[in-house]
């Protein structure tokens, strides 16, 4: 690009001599010189040019001096605008006044031109290196701005109202999601799929930001589409497999649980994509890991045909749906949250409601790993069955 460079200074042979010093540079459009003779004639210059990017400034001048007009300059807060200041050698006093006001540069006159010619590459470098910092600071702000909104989207997909049924008394349920970044990839869901049966799913999907935020969005989107139809667990992963592995472009994949319950039975039917165990919480106030056939994956191998299982709620119980943010959470001493204390916790917040279930147990993995960066979404789904 041409760069703009304004000479400021009111002596009048100036001009001729800048323009036979750099006439190359001029031809070949490297530069593009503009000439003001005084402060205030620079001043509306800079208003007329605004591409300007080197000012070459004498100090004294008539109207307005250089000294003034570099304290206006910098209340144009343009870093990549740069000034440098041109005096005699015998007035450093002025030249040091200069520079502790933001001049980036100086030149002593009489103006050795092969020194001024250094000077402006120098300077050019310089302000080529603001550019480009201002141009990734500008990406970066754009990136935190778009992150924001698929935050918000992400966030407007998850179930967010609770009780999300209050006219049904079978149960009570809660979930919650905490992205390790702006954007996650863990999600949960719960849809009626009649009057007797509630589908619960959690799902997991590998890597994190945007692209698993994607995957994140169209898996919870086909299980939901698919689930609402009344298929079983088993076929509904299946069908989302295949649509997953046929559209998938960048090796993703997903783990899920899907179960329906029967809202007048406590009977759970589910398969799992390679998912936690989850923890069934009874209600005498034990708990235990359920015994959940793992499966695959979804969306790493198409044609797999899913399995399907059953367990058995009593009014009372609970399941507790979770990803492993939760279960491999680290501490300092790098040890893991896990499974197993993860029970033991549940074991003694039974008597708590599912919201301040899921709470208490998300607040307690964060205790656990005080002093260590979230490095994996945190996601729990609960629910307690009170029978018909």
């Amino acid at each position: 690009m041409i760069e703009k460079i304004m000479v400021v200074d009111d002596e009048p042979d100036l001009e001729a001599l800048i323009r036979q010093k750099f006439r190359r540079q001029i031809r070949g459009g490297e530069y593009d010189f503009v000439f003001a003779y005084n402060g205030l004639e620079a001043l509306s210059k800079l208003i007329e040019h605004p591409d300007i990017s080197i000012i070459l400034s004498d100090i004294n001048m008539p109207e307005m001096d250089g000294l003034t007009l570099l304290s206006k300059i910098n209340e144009l807060k343009n870093p990549s605008l740069k000034t440098v200041i041109v005096s005699a050698y015998g007035d450093m006093d002025n030249i040091r006044t200069a520079m502790n006001r933001g001049a980036y540069d100086f030149l002593t006159k009489p103006v050795d031109f092969n020194d001024l010619e250094v000077t402006i590459k120098k300077t050019i470098e310089e302000v080529e290196l603001l550019r480009k910092a201002q141009m990734e600071h500008i990406k970066l702000v754009s990136i935190e701005r778009d992150l924001n909104i698929a935050r918000d989207i992400q966030q407007a997909i998850l179930p967010k109202v609770f009780p999300p049924f209050p006219e049904m008394k079978e149960f009570e349920i809660f979930g919650s999601m905490t992205a390790a970044k702006e954007v996650g990839g863990d999600f949960f869901d719960f849809f009626l799929i009649d009057k007797d049966r509630l589908g619960l799913v959690i799902g997991d999907v590998s890597g994190k930001g945007i692209p698993a935020a994607i995957f994140m969005a169209v898996s919870r989107t086909l299980i939901r589409a698919t689930g609402l139809k009344g298929m079983q667990p088993a076929e509904c992963l299946t069908y989302a497999n295949n649509l997953l592995c046929n559209e998938s472009t960048s090796s993703m994949f997903v783990t899920v649980f899907y179960g329906i319950i029967n809202v007048k039975t406590g009977v759970v039917d589910f398969s799992n994509g390679g998912h936690n165990q989850p923890v069934i919480i009874k209600n005498n106030g034990s708990a235990a890991l359920a015994e959940v056939p793992s499966g695959l994956v979804l969306g790493i191998a198409d044609d797999v045909t899913y399995s399907q299982d059953k367990f058995q709620l009593e009014p009372g119980d609970a399941v507790f749906l979770y990803t492993d943010g939760i279960t491999e959470a680290f501490n300092e001493s790098d040890e893991l949250y896990s499974e197993e204390r993860l029970v033991k916790f549940l074991e003694n917040v039974n008597e708590k409601n599912i919201t301040d279930i899921v709470k208490s147990v998300v607040e307690d993995v964060n205790n656990f790993s005080m002093g260590v960066p979230q490095s994996d979404d945190i996601t729990a789904l609960a629910l307690r069955y009170f029978g018909p």
